[in-house]
């Protein structure tokens, strides 16, 4: 069947080329490319989970009943090498490490520490089925006796593309109740909007898990399956959308650009309501109008523009992160300055029964060489083969040939 295909394709190709002026085709460069095969393969059963663990208070662990995870997958789409995921989910990073440094001016005093404890946590493979999450929380709450995400989670906050787009939406499993911190947190971010941000359109997202379906549609949805609140905001509308798996999603012109003003602005937007709601300021008569990130404690839109290119610059695909990875290392510096306890937690998956496996041999050499086309060696050996013609005739009626130069030598010598 392929190659049936393959003489089409051909075909199809003589017959456009025969349709262009001979002239043309003299000149028209071909390009030759070869990939040579690759070496075998193995499997390599290593992926990368990156934990970011609470605020810490005079170094010891601030005691507290309740603390809110702040969530963002690190990976993008799994084309390798092409892909830099710019939006999808860079700039999910990009609000993350902001919240982190704006949080960690709060909570360095005690008397500005808020009722939760705040916790951040970026993952890797977020592309195969949110791997890196979905072990992170087997082992925090299958294979230990205590853990910080035993029945004291007040929410999850996962962020997911937004860098672009007037509109934002928060993607839920199943609908808050009122009365609970989830409700709060989807109030507190119809105000914010409604008095700062006028041209933004919200609205809430309501999708049931499918358990039926291979892979999931957001990665909330994972710390719901184990019965954790939690929800994503993200500027797309549909888990489906092309903008979450494009090759284009990087941050040069060629393609559709992160926008800074817009991915500053839905920075502020979650800032500004996730205080509000971990300092229950609304309770406490503070104006819904008060913008409480100002001056000094503003948002900083050129750091976030480095950390995007920085971010924008480099594939993170799992199959290319591994632990002594210069992007890693350079994420827990980063996160080094404003909490006072990162961690990086490594993953192996189950050799026996594993959901993915990564081979390495990623990245091969294609040579390309420009050579004349088959129609110049065609013209070319026709003209060969007319010159030898016509030297056999020569030498095989050379005596013809003779009477002939000396009949034209004769006449021009008597003129």
């Amino acid at each position: 069947m392929l190659e049936e295909a393959g003489e089409e394709v051909l075909g199809s190709v003589l017959l456009k080329a025969s349709c262009l002026p001979l002239s043309f085709l003299l000149v028209l460069p071909a390009v030759l490319l070869l990939l040579l095969g690759p070496p075998p393969a193995s499997a390599a059963h290593e992926f990368t989970v990156y934990r970011m663990q609470q605020y810490e208070l005079g170094g010891q662990p601030y005691e507290l009943d309740q603390q809110i995870l702040g969530h963002s997958k690190l990976s993008e789409l799994s084309f390798l090498w092409l892909s830099h995921g710019a939006d999808s989910n860079g700039s999910g990073v990009a609000v993350l490490l902001e919240l982190a440094r704006l949080f960690s001016r709060l909570y360095t005093y005690k008397r500005t520490h808020a009722a939760y404890n705040l916790l951040f946590f970026a993952s890797g493979g977020g592309k195969f089925n949110y791997q890196g999450t979905k072990r992170w929380l087997e082992d925090n709450l299958d294979h230990t006796d205590f853990s910080l995400l035993q029945d004291n989670v007040a929410f999850v906050l996962c962020l997911d593309t937004l860098g672009r787009g007037n509109s934002l939406h928060l993607h839920v499993s199943k609908p808050p109740k009122e009365g609970t911190l989830q409700h709060t947190f989807l109030k507190e971010l119809e105000q914010v909007i409604a008095h700062h941000f006028p041209e933004v359109r919200f609205s809430m997202v309501h999708k049931k898990i499918n358990l039926a379906e291979d892979m999931l549609a957001w990665e909330h949805e994972r710390f719901a399956i184990r019965r954790l609140p939690a929800f994503t905001v993200s500027h797309l509308e549909s888990h489906r959308d092309g903008l979450r798996n494009s090759i284009m999603d990087v941050r040069s012109a060629a393609g559709p650009r992160v926008n800074l003003q817009i991915l500053t602005r839905n920075t502020r937007i979650i800032v500004e309501a996730l205080t509000r709601v971990v300092y229950n300021l609304t309770e406490k008569g503070v104006p819904a109008d008060l913008q409480i990130f100002t001056e000094h404690m503003q948002i900083q839109q050129e750091q976030m523009e480095s950390v995007m290119d920085w971010l924008s610059s480099q594939p993170r695909a799992a199959q290319l992160v591994d632990k002594d990875s210069t992007f890693i290392n350079t994420l827990e510096y980063y996160l080094s300055r404003y909490l006072k306890d990162v961690k990086q937690h490594y993953v192996k998956a189950d050799k026996r029964d594993p959901e993915f496996v990564f081979y390495d041999q990623l990245k091969q050499v294609m040579n390309a060489y420009r050579v004349k086309p088959a129609i110049f060696d065609l013209l070319l050996a026709l003209c060969i083969a007319a010159y030898l013609g016509v030297a056999y005739i020569a030498v095989q009626h050379f005596g013809l040939l003779y009477k002939l130069v000396q009949r034209v030598s004769r006449k021009s010598k008597q003129q």
